[in-house]
């Protein structure tokens, strides 16, 4: 006969996986109620917790596992500054790459095998439901994106607040034709389309939104339609600082002349926008404060304390990619 698992029992109870492991390790985060039910069902399937396993996971190695997109710059800064963070807690990290031939679970399984005390996963691409069972079987912490589930934590910097930002310096130099390349699918990309959508309103701007993506590659894609444009924008807000990177390098072969002509905004302040001859205007996230707060939030789950969601304060930084309107 197959063993009850924690997922037979969260169906029964018609309640996530996380809130069941929640209520089996007497862990913060359910109510008296829930527990009670929980428990009722639990022990009408039979559900035995896997004490051999439990053994295993309580013998810690003080290491945090991180996976992080191999392709997105903001990602290796943020890594840089969790090592760091986690050094402090006395803890060092195990990281496992994303990248074209290796995905997401497999970065994560990897992780698994590291037996880690705790992961952290640097804008994951993974469902409510996935994120749900890995939260319930290891603490786990979202960075850069929302959770949108129990028991995992986030650390994430205020995504529409930021593009508003980008937005109101383009207007204050006198952009009135804006366009946003957005993110697609990427996350963090839904709440910088709604930032840019509510900003360009507000300054009474028709808000233009141009699918783009995460990469260079995306940048430079969007810009060939943007130079089509019976009436092409001055403004432009790209996704990140990949995305506006492939945005200037397009521009720039097609001789126009930034930001005299055009000027473009980056978002996350990644060590690609300063790499760059023409200094990035950008909005950062500051990768450092997202780091410590990451690594202190996956410590606070390890020691059984509720997820948090937090979201931090981004700011505009101004460098040479942005100028005054042309005339």
């Amino acid at each position: 006969m197959a063993r009850t698992t924690l997922a037979d029992v969260a169906r029964e109870a018609g309640v996530s996986v996380a809130l069941v492991s929640i209520v089996m390790r007497d862990a913060p985060g359910a109510s008296d109620a829930t527990r009670a039910r929980v428990r009722d069902v639990a022990d009408r399937l039979g559900y035995v917790p896997d004490q051999r396993a439990r053994l295993l996971r309580s013998a810690d190695t003080r290491l945090l596992g991180v996976t992080f997109d191999l392709h997105q710059p903001f990602h290796g800064d943020l890594v840089e500054h969790l090592y760091a963070a986690a050094a402090d807690q006395g803890y060092d990290v195990a990281i496992s790459a994303v990248a074209p031939s290796r995905d997401e679970r497999s970065a994560v399984q990897a992780l698994r095998r590291e037996r880690c005390d705790a992961l952290v996963l640097l804008g994951p691409d993974l469902s409510p439901d996935d994120l749900a069972a890995l939260g319930a079987d290891l603490p786990t912490l979202v960075v850069a994106r929302r959770s949108g589930t129990a028991g995992v934590g986030a650390v994430r910097g205020d995504d529409e607040l930021g593009v508003g930002l980008a937005v109101d310096h383009l207007v204050s130099l006198g952009h009135v034709r804006l366009v946003h390349v957005d993110g697609g699918s990427a996350p963090g990309a839904e709440e910088r389309r709604r930032g840019f959508v509510e900003a360009a309103r507000r300054h009474g701007l028709d808000p233009w939104v141009l699918p783009g993506g995460a990469t260079e590659r995306d940048g430079v894609r969007a810009t060939a339609t943007l130079l089509e444009a019976a009436a092409p924008p001055t403004g432009v807000v790209a996704f990140n600082d990949h995305c506006a990177s492939g945005v200037l390098d397009a521009l720039l072969r097609a001789r126009r002349d930034v930001p005299r002509q055009v000027s473009v905004t980056g978002y996350d302040d990644s060590r690609l926008a300063v790499a760059r001859q023409d200094l990035m205007t950008t909005v950062s996230q500051s990768a450092r404060e997202m780091a410590e707060r990451a690594v202190a939030g996956a410590l606070g789950l390890l020691a059984g304390g509720p997820a948090r969601d937090v979201v931090l304060t981004p700011e505009l930084v101004v460098r040479s990619t942005t100028g005054p309107a042309p005339a």
